[in-house]
């Protein structure tokens, strides 16, 4: 592992356990400009660690402390996700420099650092996280390419089996619609943890859930419409966090 210390991080609130793992992507160019703007006094932001395509792990702030990569977000109503998470960048140029696969190294590297952290911590499978799940309105990473099966089927993470559409699962909830089956897709969307108010027509912050959910757990298809496959998979998933 590389140590390359982040002059950005501050304490942890007291008290507060760490329960959170958060996989972003960098969204630049190269692996080494990242790394960089990571440890820039002037950026203010930062990562626990960073894993290049080759697979090498670089780490830029001490566990016991809070780094600074989730801004503007919450999970399960809290709002303070840095100070009860760890943060990992993987190098890829993102949705405006060329979004790409990730690298089989990178996710082999990923897969074992991953594992002993959820290990450590004892971060449960429904607080492993894309920050996009977090932050829906503001951010796509690591978004649809990142290949959250393979994480899950390491011990990292959920992956919900698809189960038969029945009753209002199959049916369609788009921009502008209300009635009793918006009102349950956003129940069940809270209850599992975004960020959505439970009450209103389907707007555009449901709209930016559902496409975040759909990044995480349907990603051949994140159009923001809630599709029977999608509305069946919501329901799976807060089956299998239990």
């Amino acid at each position: 592992m590389i140590e390359r210390s982040s002059p950005n991080h501050d304490a942890r609130p007291a008290g507060t356990a760490i329960d959170m793992l958060i996989l972003h992507y960098t969204g630049m160019r190269t692996a080494a400009e990242a790394l960089d703007r990571l440890c820039d006094p002037a950026a203010k932001v930062s990562a626990h660690y960073l894993i290049d395509e080759g697979g090498a792990v670089a780490r830029l702030v001490p566990e016991e402390r809070r780094a600074w990569h989730a801004g503007v977000a919450s999970w399960r109503g809290v709002t303070d996700i840095n100070g009860r998470s760890i943060g990992i960048e993987l190098a890829n140029p993102g949705h405006q420099f060329g979004y790409r696969p990730f690298a089989e190294p990178q996710m082999a590297a990923l897969v074992t650092l991953a594992t002993g952290l959820v290990h450590t911590h004892g971060i449960a499978p429904r607080h492993v996280l894309g920050h996009s799940d977090v932050a829906p309105a503001r951010k796509q990473d690591p978004g649809e390419l990142f290949d959250w099966a393979r994480l899950a089927h390491a011990g990292v993470g959920l992956w919900p089996a698809a189960r038969p559409v029945t009753g209002e699962m199959g049916m369609v909830f788009r921009a502008g619609d209300g009635g009793s089956g918006v009102a349950a897709l956003r129940a069940v969307l809270a209850d599992f943890g975004y960020g959505v108010a439970t009450g209103g027509p389907y707007d555009a912050e449901l709209g930016a859930v559902v496409t975040a959910f759909q990044r995480h757990f349907r990603p051949g298809g994140c159009d923001g419409v809630a599709d029977p496959e999608t509305v069946q998979l919501v329901y799976a998933v807060l089956a299998l966090a239990g």
